[in-house]
């Protein structure tokens, strides 16, 4: 993958898979979209493995969301928590994570929008969640991590609102 810019400096500033594939490279893309979701998929699998009761999974699944959008080691700057987020799901319950990135893809298939996608999908992933774990603790959890997810995007709503959001495919 040699030498990329670095993504922060380009699109949204943000170091996600969206905007790492705004460098042009296809393979470090991949690589950002795996890595941030197994940022929240291992913790919450292992917690979830462990038998950990619904309160104790919600608080894994919300330590590694939130350890993604304010890291340390890029002063508390970090992505918009798009990836993370489906690895919570992921790690949590395998059907939600599934249904989720089928949200997704019809969305991105439907628009050509991936902020769009995100934002309906983070819309949905607390209700699929409520609804496949009977769990109130996840279901809070996961609405207070859709709320995060909507609120880093609030410069996407912008633009959506505009007709100026990028389109997949496209470069701003």
């Amino acid at each position: 993958m040699g030498n990329l810019p670095d993504p922060r400096g380009l699109g949204s500033g943000n170091p996600g898979a969206t905007n790492v594939l705004r460098t042009g490279s296809k393979g470090a893309a991949i690589i950002t979209l795996a890595g941030d979701v197994l940022k929240g998929l291992l913790p919450a699998l292992l917690a979830r493995t462990l038998e950990f009761n619904s309160p104790w999974l919600a608080a894994v699944a919300f330590a590694a969301f939130i350890g993604h959008l304010f890291p340390l080691y890029y002063r508390f700057r970090g992505g918009k928590g798009v990836a993370t987020a489906l690895g919570v799901t992921l790690g949590v319950h395998l059907l939600a994570g599934t249904l989720l990135i089928c949200t997704w893809l019809l969305m991105a298939f439907l628009t050509r929008i991936s902020s769009l996608s995100a934002l309906i999908s983070a819309l949905v992933m607390p209700a699929l969640i409520y609804w496949l774990t009977h769990s109130a603790w996840l279901g809070m959890t996961f609405l207070i991590i859709s709320m995060l997810v909507i609120i880093r995007h609030r410069e996407n709503i912008s633009r959506i609102l505009d007709g100026t959001e990028s389109r997949l495919g496209n470069s701003r």
